[in-house]
């Protein structure tokens, strides 16, 4: 028999829960190197599944070879896109120095409306080279030194990353079962594996659907470049397509190096066009068609988002604020909030309202 005087109490249950909750999230922050890969391929291993299964089911391909070749392909189209982008980041290197003139031409241009900012103007001055220190110091490039420092551990969490994936995409029914087996006590273990597939389901289709929208906004801003003059249409539209998939920050950095591009291929107020053209794109996107696209299968509250999206930046940088919606989806879908009503039990609609 159990001694009821071992029972715990909801408040030290409640506090336990707390404190292996903040144990857990300092492991995941000082193993950052192991399992920010390791969370990003189970992230794109649940996007990817759907592909996985059809490409099972239609051409009968063994779950091995399918396994492997969904990364490789991954690989090649990441080193497709580096290469394209590769003779646009070449001249934005070679041309920083005429960057940072141009930007400190900007800047004098509107001191007359800084000057009641005091020292800002001044900082604002300094970090573009100015303030008084040598005129002709080169901007701060990482050397060829520190990149074979850096290189060994960007190449480990890509091998990490690829094996993750390939494994979760190898073993992934084992893993869902494991899953329901062990947390379906209390709501047994079809209802776990329906709320894992669930997930699933809800995450890949959110990708798809952001992935259709972020190529439309690529599309648009290559061809409006591409008419304006501005050299790499195509490289910046498929950057543009990319960085969108990080909130805020992806379309907050975007607009800088459009304007630096800008800077580089324009003079005077022609300069801010392509930023200028982005904004109204991207406002076209985020205000309008995201909102009616995603919003008819996936409706999030934007404080949720925004909370997820600030903790994962915070919490693993960039990498985290490519995973936040997703994991925060697959929580909310793990938490039943998605779960659709039966058609029985849904309102008939009243033929005076207009969808």
């Amino acid at each position: 028999m159990t001694d009821p005087t071992f029972r715990i109490d909801p408040a030290s249950r409640t506090a336990l829960i707390i404190l292996a909750a903040v144990a857990g999230f300092a492991a995941l922050k000082l193993a950052e190197d192991i399992f920010a890969p390791l969370c990003l391929a189970l992230v794109a291993g649940i996007i990817l599944s759907p592909l996985a299964d059809s490409l099972e089911r239609r051409l009968k391909l063994p779950r091995t070879p399918v396994a492997a070749a969904l990364p490789m392909l991954g690989i090649l189209a990441v080193g497709a896109l580096a290469f394209a982008l590769e003779p646009l980041v070449g001249r934005l290197v070679d041309q920083w120095p005429t960057i940072r003139w141009e930007l400190r031409g900007v800047v004098n241009d509107f001191r007359g409306f800084v000057q009641n900012l005091g020292q800002v103007g001044d900082e604002v001055q300094r970090a573009l080279g100015g303030g008084g220190g040598d005129e002709t110091a080169a901007p701060s490039i990482p050397t060829l030194t520190d990149a074979l420092f850096v290189a060994p551990r960007i190449g480990a969490q890509i091998l990490i990353f690829i094996a993750a994936l390939f494994f979760f995409l190898l073993t992934r029914s084992e893993v869902y079962a494991w899953i329901a087996s062990f947390a379906g006590r209390r709501l047994g273990r079809g209802a776990i594996l329906t709320r894992i597939r669930t997930a699933e389901r809800l995450v890949a289709v959110y990708f798809l659907t952001i992935t259709l929208i972020n190529a439309g906004l690529g599309i648009a801003l290559a061809v409006a470049l591409g008419v304006l003059g501005m050299p790499g249409a195509i490289a910046w539209g498929a950057g543009a397509a990319l960085l969108n998939f990080v909130l805020y920050v992806g379309p907050a950095t975007m607009v800088a190096a459009l304007f630096l591009g800008g800077l580089i291929v324009f003079d005077g107020w022609a300069s801010v066009l392509p930023a200028a053209i982005y904004l109204v794109l991207n406002g076209i996107e985020s205000q309008v068609v995201t909102p009616t696209f995603v919003g008819r299968r996936i409706a999030v509250n934007p404080l949720a988002i925004f909370v997820s999206l600030v903790f994962w930046l915070w919490f693993w940088g960039p990498l985290g604020g490519v995973i936040a919606i997703p994991v925060l989806v697959i929580v909310l879908a793990m938490l039943d909030i998605f779960d659709e009503p039966e058609p029985d039990m849904m309102p008939d609609p009243e033929p005076s309202e207009s969808v």
